[in-house]
């Protein structure tokens, strides 16, 4: 079989030229806005909102065939995580939870209504903190974090963005394989 001359869209050249003449000061606020939107919407994935909105709560504690979780132990280990990352990243007293324990729910199922609601809120809440943080211009997104180990404020909202796009994908293998996903 003969190879294709085409190149995929990703590998082609650009033919944009760059922009010459923007300020120090333009060009960090953009690269700042472009982060903010990589932590909080969707470009080559659904979206965060998308992917856990509307989940009926019969399905939120039930696992699949085959999978190691459920709808509800994503969706707090999504909030359990972002939150250390983001409490890591701002505030030097902050102790991380255990290893993996303090990272995944205990239940496989939501208490109530009331807690998927809650965690949902605090999961939004803390990723706008850290989208906050990343647009806030007194940020030095590039200064090592004075208690880390030579962790960086980008390298640490990098990680929210890549750690949540990871486990929203798999919500969405979940929700089809339970029946509960509407493209």
């Amino acid at each position: 079989m003969a190879k294709s001359k085409t190149r995929s869209r990703a590998s082609r050249p650009s033919t944009k030229k760059p922009v010459k003449g923007k300020s120090a000061a333009n060009s960090d606020k953009l690269v700042r806005i472009q982060i903010a939107e990589f932590i909080g919407t969707s470009h080559a994935h659904v979206s965060w909102k998308h992917a856990l909105a509307g989940i009926p709560a019969d399905v939120r504690g039930v696992k699949p065939a085959g999978s190691p979780y459920s709808l509800w132990q994503l969706l707090e280990h999504l909030r359990l995580a972002q939150w250390d990352i983001l409490e890591f990243t701002r505030d030097s007293k902050h102790v991380s939870p255990g290893w993996p324990t303090g990272y995944w729910p205990s239940s496989e199922a939501p208490p109530s209504e009331k807690d998927w609601d809650k965690s949902l809120r605090d999961f939004e809440h803390d990723l706008n903190d850290m989208k906050d943080l990343v647009l806030d211009p007194k940020t030095d997104l590039h200064a090592r974090i004075p208690h880390g180990t030579g962790q960086t404020v980008l390298r640490e909202a990098l990680l929210v963005a890549d750690h949540n796009a990871y486990h929203l994908g798999e919500i969405v293998l979940l929700r089809r394989l339970l029946g509960a996903w509407k493209a």
